[in-house]
């Protein structure tokens, strides 16, 4: 469908179209490159960790950090349900178990207290994500991963550049996952990394995104012969990709300003449905980065259709894992998961983009107007 108004549009300029034509125009290196190098520098130096290793998916990183952490067969970790299914499916793949716990109503982040009652001696790893590019209670998840003795893995992919206070997201934990796919803060279309300070993480890393060859320089440029010292995948990030990811780096800091901008003017135009619109209230430390605008609202499903036959699209983000035909009939989860069930009754999110002309902005919330039938 050819929606009037989309759910989000890339942001781009001119510096993404002369980098990646430049890297084009090499005739060289299109799968791999110093841009590769260069954007895994640029990362971590942004994020403030030591090292960086880029993917080509969020997917594919999850997939390989929790196997450079050693998880396997009878190992258990706990992640919302209330998130993209790649969080909960990245156990499975490593022969792991994903155990579901509740999710908390200010950040919509795991809840700390049912993270605590779901812990067993299998459990190895907590995996919290920060939903809509809203910080969760990461410094509490922290708190019981060194108490309990467990790996914290930040599933970042929709909060990139956020902070609390002067810390970014992805560097409380023992390492993170990025995502820069085509609605993430920055994009590259598709893509991934994980940053850590563990250097033995790091070098593990490496070898299983590149079919566990140990390399000394560059593959495909060199006639030296290469080792294959462990089992690995071809999950590399591409050259092209990379220098795409580097022009929209530089943009990080301006998009989320913009971000955040669009957001408060949102707000202000959607002062008169606040008994019928909602939203989290975060604390006051906590940068947002959002990357979704999602909202609370009453009467969801028929707001989303008035939206729809005015050619506004809306989607909601997400549908908890474990009521997918996968999770609930194939593997015959169980859970009771009540706050994930109530956020997910009413959660919505409405067009958000970096920009977003104020006349769009001005139909959206006149149309939501129109259907709550206030001024």
């Amino acid at each position: 469908m050819a929606w009037k108004i989309p759910l989000f549009k890339m942001y781009w300029d001119e510096m993404d179209i002369s980098a990646v034509s430049t890297a084009i125009r090499s005739g060289m290196n299109w799968a791999v490159g110093q841009e590769v190098s260069q954007f895994e520098n640029e990362l971590a130096s942004y994020t403030g960790s030591k090292y960086c290793t880029t993917y080509n998916s969020g997917t594919s990183a999850l997939h390989a950090l929790l196997l450079a952490s050693g998880i396997g067969k009878g190992d258990e970790v706990i992640v919302p349900s209330f998130t993209f299914i790649a969080t909960a499916n990245s156990p499975l793949f490593v022969g792991a178990k994903p155990v579901f716990a509740d999710i908390e109503e200010e950040t919509f982040g795991l809840d700390p207290e049912d993270v605590l009652e779901k812990i067993t001696p299998k459990t190895k790893v907590i995996m919290p994500i920060h939903y809509g590019g809203c910080p969760c209670k990461i410094r509490e998840m922290r708190d019981i991963a060194e108490d309990k003795g467990l790996l914290l893995i930040e599933d970042t992919a929709e909060a990139f550049g956020a902070k609390i206070g002067n810390q970014m997201v992805g560097t409380f934990g023992d390492a993170a996952m990025l995502s820069f796919c085509q609605n993430k803060i920055i994009t590259t279309g598709e893509g991934g990394a994980i940053v850590t300070d563990d250097r033995e993480i790091h070098e593990k890393l490496k070898l299983i995104r590149s079919h566990g060859r140990l390399e000394t320089c560059d593959y495909f440029s060199s006639t030296e012969l290469f080792d294959y010292i462990s089992l690995g995948y071809n999950f590399r990030m591409s050259n092209l990709t990379a220098s795409l990811g580097i022009a929209q780096l530089r943009k990080a800091d301006q998009i989320i300003t913009m971000r955040r901008a669009l957001h408060k003017l949102y707000m202000k135009k959607l002062q008169s449905c606040s008994d019928e619109i909602t939203e989290n209230t975060i604390p006051a430390d906590y940068r947002h980065a959002y990357q979704l605008f999602s909202i609370r609202a009453k009467n969801r499903d028929n707001l989303m259709k008035h939206l729809a036959a005015a050619g506004i699209m809306t989607k909601i983000y997400f549908p908890p894992v474990h009521t997918t035909h996968f999770y609930k009939n194939v593997l015959k989860y169980n859970c009771d998961l009540p706050v994930t069930m109530r956020v997910f009754s009413d959660v919505v999110s409405l067009p958000f983009y970096p920009g977003m002309p104020e006349t769009d902005v001005d139909f959206v919330v006149d149309t939501i107007k129109e259907f709550y039938q206030v001024e």
